[in-house]
This record gives structure tokens, C-alpha cells and sequence, in this order.
């Protein structure tokens, strides 16, 4: 651990991590608010709403992460002059954040679609015979119970995510990736260490995190 004792690596080891709890915390945010208007637009009554529901999946579930996030780089920002911040920094780290929303909220979607798959359709049959519309039977039925369903697969897809803001790398952020890059290319006699100190940190707060899910599914499961 003599790599770590040096106070400019470990405050290089912490920033790495840091960015990617802002990356993780951000994106989730967003492709969580994202998830629940494309699963409703998945079951929506109206064609054209299906239709991009649908499109939207298929091209991002489908499209690997680094060119989403290459896009917004090299396309978005360097070609057509869209910038989020005047700091060079904070921009690659807001692109990094509407890649990595983009592309999770397309899984976000199918969870939460396959939740509401498992609500009986006598539930909506029944409030649409009261007067409900669309919009109320999915806001006050459907997605409440379908959210508690699908706690655990959500919980998988948010703990992918953080494996996959180590992307962000590609376009400069200094997030844990890259921070074990450059404490590997100053102490080229401490790789193995570097690299356990970096997997395990990712291992120690990814597990915990993984019961977390699988105990709050447990105690929110629908009893039928």
C-alpha cells in the first residue's frame, strides 16, 4: 500500500471515485425520470407514443455505451457547438451524464415495463369502468405497484451504471479509470496493488449496495 501513502495519490484515488458517485448520482436521476415516461409511453393507447418508446430502446439498449459517449463528445459538443458548461471539465462530465442517461433509461423502461406486466388487468379494466384515464390509472395503479415489483432488476441496472461511468474516462473526466491509469504510468512497480486497491474499492461499495436492493425488494414485494 506504500503507493497510497502518498498524499497526492490518495487525493488522486479519492477525486477518481468521487466523480464517479457525482456521475452515478446524476445519471440515475435522470434515466430514472426518463425510464418512467418511455415505460409509459411503451403501453400508451397512442401509436406514435409506442412507436418512440420503442425506437428509443432499441437504438440505445442496442447501441455500445462508448459511442453514445463518443457522440456527445465529438458530435453533440465538438460539431454542433452544444456546450453545457464555459469549463472544459464540468462540460465532458454533463455530456458524460446525458450519455450515460440516454443509454440507462432505455433499461430503466423494459424494468419497469416488465413491472407492470405483472399488475392483473382487471385492476385497469376496473378503474377505467370508474372514469379513470389513462394518465390516472398509470400514475395511481399501475406504476406504483409495478416500481415495488421491479425494485430488485432497477437495482441491478443502477449498480451497472456505476460500472459504466468508468466510460466517462474516454472523454477526459478524471474518474476512477483514469485516475488508476496515471498511478500506474508514475509507479509502474505497483500494478497489481494499484489494481486491487481500485477493483476492491468498486467490490466494496457495489455489494452492499447489491443486498441493499435485494432487502428493500423483500420488504416492498406485492403480496398477491
Amino acid at each position: 500500500m506504500h503507493v497510497f501513502q502518498d498524499e497526492a495519490n490518495l487525493d488522486l484515488y479519492l477525486t477518481g471515485f468521487l466523480w464517479i458517485l457525482k456521475l452515478t448520482a446524476a445519471s440515475a436521476v435522470i434515466a430514472l425520470v426518463l425510464g418512467v415516461l418511455l415505460a409509459a409511453m411503451r403501453v400508451s393507447p397512442i401509436p406514435v407514443l409506442r412507436g418512440f418508446g420503442t425506437a428509443w430502446v432499441n437504438i440505445f439498449r442496442n447501441t455500445p455505451l462508448t459511442l453514445i459517449i463518443f457522440f456527445c463528445y465529438f458530435g453533440l459538443f465538438s460539431t454542433l457547438g452544444l456546450s453545457l458548461s464555459d469549463d472544459l471539465n464540468l462540460n465532458n462530465y454533463w455530456l458524460s451524464v446525458v450519455g450515460l442517461s440516454v443509454y440507462t433509461a432505455a433499461f430503466v423502461c423494459e424494468a419497469l415495463r416488465s413491472g407492470i406486466n405483472t399488475v392483473p388487468p382487471g385492476q385497469a379494466e376496473a378503474a377505467r369502468a370508474v372514469g379513470l384515464t389513462f394518465i390516472q390509472i398509470l400514475r395511481i395503479i399501475i406504476l406504483p405497484q409495478a416500481g415495488r415489483a421491479v425494485i430488485g432488476p432497477l437495482g441491478s441496472v443502477f449498480i451497472a451504471l456505476a460500472k459504466n461511468s468508468t466510460i466517462a474516462g474516454t472523454i477526459g473526466v478524471m474518474e476512477s479509470s483514469n485516475a488508476m491509469k496515471e498511478l500506474i504510468n508514475a509507479n509502474g512497480d505497483a500494478v497489481i496493488e494499484i489494481f486491487l486497491v481500485f477493483a476492491g474499492t468498486f467490490v466494496l461499495f457495489l455489494v452492499p449496495t447489491g443486498y441493499f436492493f435485494g432487502w428493500l425488494a423483500n420488504r416492498l414485494a406485492v403480496r398477491r
